[in-house]
């Protein structure tokens, strides 16, 4: 995995760039000197865990053969202010799931999700406490 960063202007707006040539941008926040040209770094992290496990649970359900017709994710995290660095304290994770979905096979992609597949929620609970709640909507 290779992942490429270019400085855009002469304060800290970044252009991050995948091998496949998507890209990002990245900006520090305004009290430094970011002008909100792009996500801030501890956001990308929290990106990351949201696609990381919205796709191991679509993943599962899938092969779990579940009518899943969407899923929307929201994640709320707070960080330790009093530490340099602020790292996450708490992450939740909440997943609106839309399909007539079988409770017990949410429960089981959620957990493989969070105990086995998703490496960022792995690495990121190694720091924090993590949390995740779902709802289904028929």
């Amino acid at each position: 995995m290779e992942i490429n960063l270019i400085r855009k202007n002469n304060k800290f707006n970044f252009e991050a760039q995948n091998p496949s040539g998507q890209t990002v941008e990245l900006d520090a926040k305004p009290e430094i000197g970011g002008e909100g040209k792009g996500f801030r770094p501890m956001e990308m992290l929290l990106v990351g865990l949201g696609g990381c496990s919205g796709i191991d649970v679509v993943n599962v359900l899938t092969k779990q053969k579940e009518p899943l017709n969407d899923v929307k994710i929201n994640i709320k995290a707070t960080r330790k202010d009093e530490e340099v660095p602020p790292i996450f304290d708490v992450i939740n994770i909440h997943f609106d799931l839309y399909g007539a979905l079988n409770v017990q096979k949410v429960e089981r992609a959620l957990a493989l999700t969070f105990e086995k597949y998703c490496s960022v929620s792995n690495i990121l609970e190694r720091s924090a406490t993590l949390n995740f709640t779902y709802e289904i909507h028929q």
